[in-house]
């Protein structure tokens, strides 16, 4: 049985840069995407499982919150479009899942709130 990462555990690694950007700061720069029909922030969602970086590229791993979802091109590239805005950042690689499903107990404590889903027992 997987667990299902939560906007709090997306995890940020890197390989050895000598320049650009750390995972952290793409993290940070991935909450300017947002999902156009929740109108929130592909972060704080919980949408984003990993990111990498080799040299100057990017690797995300990320779901939707759905498989159908009609705004997967949308959101894809605001996220490629986004980090390739980034200094250091010449290709980024988006690697979609489905395993683990999205579920809203992967957003983060503040998108819960926005939402009016209660926390987690």
């Amino acid at each position: 049985m997987s667990t299902i990462p939560t906007a709090d555990t997306a995890t940020a690694t890197t390989a050895a840069t000598e320049s650009g950007p750390r995972p952290e700061e793409m993290v940070e720069a991935l909450k300017d995407v947002f999902d156009p029909e929740l109108g929130y922030n592909i972060v704080d969602l919980g949408l984003v499982y990993e990111v990498e970086i080799n040299d100057d590229n990017a690797l995300i791993t990320m779901t939707l919150t759905t498989p159908g979802c009609p705004a997967s091109d949308m959101i894809q590239g605001g996220v490629r479009q986004r980090l390739l805005d980034m200094d250091g950042i010449r290709n980024v690689d988006i690697n979609l899942v489905w395993d683990p499903r999205w579920t809203a107990q992967a957003m983060s404590p503040e998108a819960k709130e926005y939402f009016g889903i209660r926390p987690d027992p």
